[in-house]
Protein backbone atom coordinates (compact mmCIF):
# COMPACT_ATOMS: atom_id res chain seq x y z
CA UNK A 1 0.00 0.00 0.00
CA UNK A 2 1.47 3.38 -1.00
CA UNK A 3 1.87 6.27 1.45
CA UNK A 4 -0.67 8.30 -0.56
CA UNK A 5 -3.26 5.53 -0.27
CA UNK A 6 -2.61 5.23 3.46
CA UNK A 7 -3.07 8.97 3.97
CA UNK A 8 -6.29 8.91 1.93
CA UNK A 9 -7.73 6.08 4.00
CA UNK A 10 -6.75 7.79 7.25
CA UNK A 11 -8.35 11.05 6.11
CA UNK A 12 -11.54 9.23 5.11
CA UNK A 13 -11.69 7.44 8.45
CA UNK A 14 -11.20 10.67 10.39
CA UNK A 15 -13.96 12.35 8.38
CA UNK A 16 -16.35 9.49 9.14
CA UNK A 17 -15.51 9.65 12.84
CA UNK A 18 -16.04 13.40 12.80
CA UNK A 19 -19.52 12.97 11.30
CA UNK A 20 -20.42 10.30 13.86
CA UNK A 21 -19.27 12.48 16.75
CA UNK A 22 -21.05 15.56 15.43
CA UNK A 23 -24.36 13.75 15.14
CA UNK A 24 -24.51 12.07 18.49
CA UNK A 25 -21.78 12.74 21.04
CA UNK A 26 -21.79 15.52 23.59
CA UNK A 27 -18.63 17.26 24.68
CA UNK A 28 -17.76 17.15 28.36
CA UNK A 29 -18.49 20.86 28.80
CA UNK A 30 -21.93 20.40 27.22
CA UNK A 31 -22.79 17.61 29.63
CA UNK A 32 -21.58 19.75 32.52
CA UNK A 33 -23.83 22.57 31.31
CA UNK A 34 -26.82 20.22 31.48
CA UNK A 35 -27.20 19.28 27.83
CA UNK A 36 -28.45 15.82 26.86
CA UNK A 37 -28.58 14.18 23.46
CA UNK A 38 -31.99 13.15 22.13
CA UNK A 39 -30.55 11.14 19.24
CA UNK A 40 -27.63 8.71 19.38
CA UNK A 41 -26.94 8.71 15.63
CA UNK A 42 -27.46 4.96 15.41
CA UNK A 43 -31.09 4.04 16.03
CA UNK A 44 -34.52 5.35 17.06
CA UNK A 45 -34.11 4.81 20.79
CA UNK A 46 -35.98 7.45 22.78
CA UNK A 47 -38.57 8.14 20.07
CA UNK A 48 -42.08 6.99 19.16
CA UNK A 49 -44.78 8.04 16.75
CA UNK A 50 -47.58 10.19 18.09
CA UNK A 51 -50.36 7.90 19.32
CA UNK A 52 -48.14 4.81 19.13
CA UNK A 53 -45.40 3.10 21.11
CA UNK A 54 -43.42 2.21 17.99
CA UNK A 55 -41.92 4.10 15.04
CA UNK A 56 -43.31 3.84 11.53
CA UNK A 57 -40.89 2.74 8.75
CA UNK A 58 -40.92 6.14 7.06
CA UNK A 59 -38.42 7.24 9.73
CA UNK A 60 -34.93 5.77 9.27
CA UNK A 61 -31.30 6.44 10.16
CA UNK A 62 -29.40 7.61 7.07
CA UNK A 63 -25.72 8.59 7.27
CA UNK A 64 -26.01 9.25 10.99
CA UNK A 65 -29.10 11.44 10.66
CA UNK A 66 -32.67 10.90 11.85
CA UNK A 67 -34.45 11.02 8.51
CA UNK A 68 -38.00 11.09 7.21
CA UNK A 69 -37.47 9.11 4.01
CA UNK A 70 -41.16 8.49 3.26
CA UNK A 71 -43.60 11.15 4.46
CA UNK A 72 -46.50 8.91 3.43
CA UNK A 73 -45.52 6.38 6.09
CA UNK A 74 -43.74 8.42 8.75
CA UNK A 75 -46.07 10.64 10.78
CA UNK A 76 -45.09 12.86 13.68
CA UNK A 77 -42.20 11.57 15.78
CA UNK A 78 -42.19 12.29 19.53
CA UNK A 79 -39.53 12.06 22.21
CA UNK A 80 -40.27 9.41 24.81
CA UNK A 81 -39.39 11.95 27.49
CA UNK A 82 -41.55 14.99 28.18
CA UNK A 83 -40.20 18.48 28.82
CA UNK A 84 -41.54 21.68 30.32
CA UNK A 85 -38.93 24.46 30.03
CA UNK A 86 -35.88 23.90 27.87
CA UNK A 87 -33.44 24.99 25.21
CA UNK A 88 -33.39 22.83 22.08
CA UNK A 89 -30.71 22.90 19.42
CA UNK A 90 -30.52 20.79 16.27
CA UNK A 91 -29.52 20.77 12.63
CA UNK A 92 -32.02 20.07 9.86
CA UNK A 93 -31.69 19.45 6.13
CA UNK A 94 -34.88 19.68 4.11
CA UNK A 95 -35.65 18.48 0.58
CA UNK A 96 -36.59 20.88 -2.25
CA UNK A 97 -40.15 22.04 -1.63
CA UNK A 98 -40.14 20.24 1.71
CA UNK A 99 -42.24 21.18 4.73
CA UNK A 100 -41.77 20.00 8.32
CA UNK A 101 -41.80 21.42 11.82
CA UNK A 102 -40.77 21.14 15.45
CA UNK A 103 -43.62 21.05 17.96
CA UNK A 104 -43.31 21.31 21.72
CA UNK A 105 -45.52 20.65 24.77
CA UNK A 106 -47.33 18.03 22.69
CA UNK A 107 -49.88 16.06 24.72
CA UNK A 108 -51.41 12.64 24.12
CA UNK A 109 -54.79 14.22 24.81
CA UNK A 110 -54.95 15.87 21.40
CA UNK A 111 -56.26 14.12 18.31
CA UNK A 112 -53.04 15.18 16.54
CA UNK A 113 -49.71 16.59 17.68
CA UNK A 114 -50.50 20.04 16.26
CA UNK A 115 -53.77 20.17 18.21
CA UNK A 116 -51.80 20.74 21.43
CA UNK A 117 -48.25 21.74 20.51
CA UNK A 118 -47.15 25.08 19.01
CA UNK A 119 -45.01 24.56 15.89
CA UNK A 120 -41.66 26.01 14.87
CA UNK A 121 -42.13 25.82 11.10
CA UNK A 122 -39.47 24.20 8.90
CA UNK A 123 -39.60 24.40 5.14
CA UNK A 124 -37.81 25.16 1.91
CA UNK A 125 -38.60 28.86 1.70
CA UNK A 126 -37.91 28.94 -2.02
CA UNK A 127 -40.21 26.18 -3.26
CA UNK A 128 -42.61 25.13 -0.48
CA UNK A 129 -46.24 26.09 -1.03
CA UNK A 130 -47.13 26.90 2.59
CA UNK A 131 -47.04 30.70 3.14
CA UNK A 132 -45.85 30.21 6.72
CA UNK A 133 -42.09 30.36 6.33
CA UNK A 134 -39.25 28.59 8.10
CA UNK A 135 -38.66 29.68 11.68
CA UNK A 136 -42.11 31.20 12.18
CA UNK A 137 -44.37 30.06 15.01
CA UNK A 138 -47.05 28.57 12.83
CA UNK A 139 -50.01 30.96 12.27
CA UNK A 140 -48.98 33.09 15.25
CA UNK A 141 -45.61 34.89 14.99
CA UNK A 142 -43.24 35.84 12.20
CA UNK A 143 -39.95 37.78 12.09
CA UNK A 144 -39.73 41.48 11.24
CA UNK A 145 -39.25 42.84 7.74
CA UNK A 146 -35.67 42.75 6.51
CA UNK A 147 -34.88 46.22 5.09
CA UNK A 148 -32.50 44.65 2.58
CA UNK A 149 -35.23 42.58 0.92
CA UNK A 150 -38.51 44.16 1.97
CA UNK A 151 -39.64 40.69 3.08
CA UNK A 152 -39.72 38.91 6.45
CA UNK A 153 -36.25 38.06 7.75
CA UNK A 154 -34.91 34.83 6.26
CA UNK A 155 -31.62 33.37 7.52
CA UNK A 156 -32.08 29.89 6.04
CA UNK A 157 -29.69 28.15 3.70
CA UNK A 158 -31.11 26.52 0.53
CA UNK A 159 -32.74 23.10 0.50
CA UNK A 160 -30.16 20.34 0.65
CA UNK A 161 -27.92 22.23 3.09
CA UNK A 162 -27.76 21.90 6.86
CA UNK A 163 -29.33 24.67 8.95
CA UNK A 164 -28.99 25.16 12.72
CA UNK A 165 -32.02 25.76 14.97
CA UNK A 166 -32.16 27.18 18.48
CA UNK A 167 -35.49 27.11 20.30
CA UNK A 168 -35.77 28.47 23.84
CA UNK A 169 -38.96 27.83 25.83
CA UNK A 170 -39.27 29.40 29.30
CA UNK A 171 -42.10 31.10 31.22
CA UNK A 172 -40.41 34.49 30.78
CA UNK A 173 -39.76 34.25 27.06
CA UNK A 174 -39.64 31.95 24.07
CA UNK A 175 -37.06 32.55 21.36
CA UNK A 176 -36.64 31.35 17.76
CA UNK A 177 -33.24 31.41 16.03
CA UNK A 178 -31.97 30.06 12.72
CA UNK A 179 -28.25 29.89 11.92
CA UNK A 180 -27.50 32.24 14.83
CA UNK A 181 -29.99 34.90 13.70
CA UNK A 182 -32.73 35.86 16.16
CA UNK A 183 -36.19 35.89 14.61
CA UNK A 184 -38.47 36.96 17.48
CA UNK A 185 -39.56 36.44 21.08
CA UNK A 186 -42.96 35.75 22.62
CA UNK A 187 -44.42 34.80 25.99
CA UNK A 188 -46.72 31.83 26.41
CA UNK A 189 -50.00 32.71 28.20
CA UNK A 190 -49.42 36.44 27.65
CA UNK A 191 -52.35 38.56 26.46
CA UNK A 192 -50.62 39.00 23.12
CA UNK A 193 -50.18 35.25 22.70
CA UNK A 194 -53.78 34.51 23.67
CA UNK A 195 -55.12 37.16 21.28
CA UNK A 196 -53.13 35.71 18.39
CA UNK A 197 -54.38 32.20 19.16
CA UNK A 198 -57.97 33.50 19.31
CA UNK A 199 -57.61 34.93 15.78
CA UNK A 200 -56.05 31.76 14.36
CA UNK A 201 -57.28 28.30 13.39
CA UNK A 202 -56.08 27.11 16.80
CA UNK A 203 -58.99 28.91 18.46
CA UNK A 204 -61.07 25.85 17.56
CA UNK A 205 -58.64 23.54 19.38
CA UNK A 206 -59.38 23.75 23.13
CA UNK A 207 -56.17 21.99 24.16
CA UNK A 208 -53.79 24.04 22.02
CA UNK A 209 -50.88 25.50 24.03
CA UNK A 210 -52.66 24.70 27.28
CA UNK A 211 -50.09 22.25 28.64
CA UNK A 212 -46.72 23.45 29.87
CA UNK A 213 -45.23 20.00 29.61
CA UNK A 214 -45.13 17.51 26.77
CA UNK A 215 -43.20 15.84 23.99
CA UNK A 216 -40.82 17.50 21.57
CA UNK A 217 -42.13 16.38 18.19
CA UNK A 218 -40.71 16.31 14.67
CA UNK A 219 -43.25 16.58 11.86
CA UNK A 220 -42.93 13.87 9.25
CA UNK A 221 -45.94 13.96 6.92
CA UNK A 222 -45.23 16.87 4.54
CA UNK A 223 -41.87 16.09 2.93
CA UNK A 224 -38.45 14.53 3.31
CA UNK A 225 -36.27 16.01 6.03
CA UNK A 226 -33.25 14.94 8.10
CA UNK A 227 -32.16 15.91 11.62
CA UNK A 228 -28.88 15.60 13.50
CA UNK A 229 -27.18 17.01 16.62
CA UNK A 230 -30.53 16.95 18.46
CA UNK A 231 -29.77 18.24 21.94
CA UNK A 232 -31.85 19.62 24.77
CA UNK A 233 -30.99 21.49 27.96
CA UNK A 234 -33.78 21.29 30.54
CA UNK A 235 -34.28 24.53 32.44
CA UNK A 236 -35.38 24.52 36.08
CA UNK A 237 -37.86 27.22 36.99
CA UNK A 238 -38.59 28.27 40.55
CA UNK A 239 -42.28 27.90 41.35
Amino acid sequence: MTCRTTVTLMTSTLMMLSVMLSTSALAADQETAGWKSLFNGKDLSGWHNFGRKSVRPGWQIKEGALTCVDPHNAGDLCTDEQFDWFELQLDYNISPGGNSGIMYHVSDQGRAAWATGPEFQLEDNKAASDPTRCGWLYALYQPPIDPATGKPLDATKPAGQWNHIRLLITPEKCLHEINGVKYFEYVLDSNDFKQRVAKSKFSKMPLFAKSHRGYITLQGDHGKVAFRNIRVRPIKVEK
